[in-house]
């Protein structure tokens, strides 16, 4: 067994940590400046975020560069999966959370405040009937139809979730044309996705009177499907250098786990989507 089995890799001391305290530091302290309408706290998020991606970008690129040396192994690559393993789950719980409110807000929530006694008690004109605003707002909207756009975004996922799976088959079997060709059709259907989400949007402000302000159902809805949209962008950026690091000749057959990492990511997003598509669109 070589010495390099038996031992971890343990880099040098980084100080890329320290420079991500000092982003969050500003984006906290400028957000908290900003939000009680002082105006420089604008730019002190600027600055936060401008450090936070400056942090990210050379500290996966020392990443990168140890991996591309030879100085990762059998260890390493059972840390990162543990790793990715963990950060996927932390990402369920993040879901669960909102799918949890949801749940909540449409079984227990509502129709005990459209119950007989509450509407005798508290609300005379309210029904309890999901999508509603909620008991005391005025302000009327129009829901959303499954059927149309998030129809078709779930389409785009779907798809993407198969043109991911085809590039990986592409890694494993050392065809590299093939790795390129699906994952950049990957990146197109995700940017797509976004594409009509965000006309979706626009949609729904202007047509429906659909917002953030519009009682339950409108924070529901955007606080689900915005953070899911969050994540696809996330999930596009990871993509696209993926295919930055396929073009620059990285990865093996048999040594590839950010690629594969980024996959299980990304199908984690079609997951999360077609749990939204059904709960948040259909149901």
């Amino acid at each position: 067994m070589s010495d390099h089995a038996q031992h971890y890799f343990v880099p040098k001391p980084s100080h890329w940590m320290i420079v991500g305290s000092f982003a969050l530091f500003f984006m906290a302290g400028g957000a908290a400046m900003w939000f009680n309408g002082t105006e420089v706290g604008r730019y002190g998020v600027l600055v936060g975020f401008a450090l936070l991606v400056y942090m990210m970008f050379r500290w996966f690129g020392d990443v990168v560069r140890e991996s591309e040396s030879g100085k990762y192994g059998k260890w390493e690559d059972v840390s990162f999966r543990w790793g990715m393993s963990w950060f996927i789950f932390s990402e369920v719980m993040f879901f669960a959370a909102f799918f949890g409110a949801l749940f909540y807000v449409r079984v227990i929530s509502v129709p005990d405040l459209g119950s007989l006694l509450s509407r005798e008690v508290l609300w005379p004109h309210f029904n309890g009937q999901w999508p509603t605003a909620g008991p005391g707002i005025k302000d009327a909207f129009t829901p959303m139809a499954a059927w149309g756009i998030p129809a078709l975004n779930t389409l785009l996922l779907l798809s993407s979730g198969v043109t991911i799976t085809i590039a990986h088959y592409g890694m494993i079997e050392g065809n590299r044309a093939k790795l390129k060709l699906w994952l950049f059709l990957t990146i197109v259907l995700g940017v797509t996705f976004l594409g009509f989400q965000a006309f979706e949007y626009s949609h729904a402000y202007s047509e429906f009177h659909l917002s953030l302000s519009s009682g339950v159902y409108g924070s529901t809805f955007f606080m689900l499907t915005g953070f899911h949209g969050f994540h696809v962008t996330v999930g596009v950026i990871m993509l696209t250098t993926m295919l930055f690091r396929s073009f620059a000749g990285h990865f093996k057959p048999e040594h590839h786990f950010a690629f594969e990492a980024v996959a299980w990511y990304w199908h984690f997003v079609d997951v999360v989507w077609l749990l939204l598509f059904i709960f948040v669109y259909w149901i």
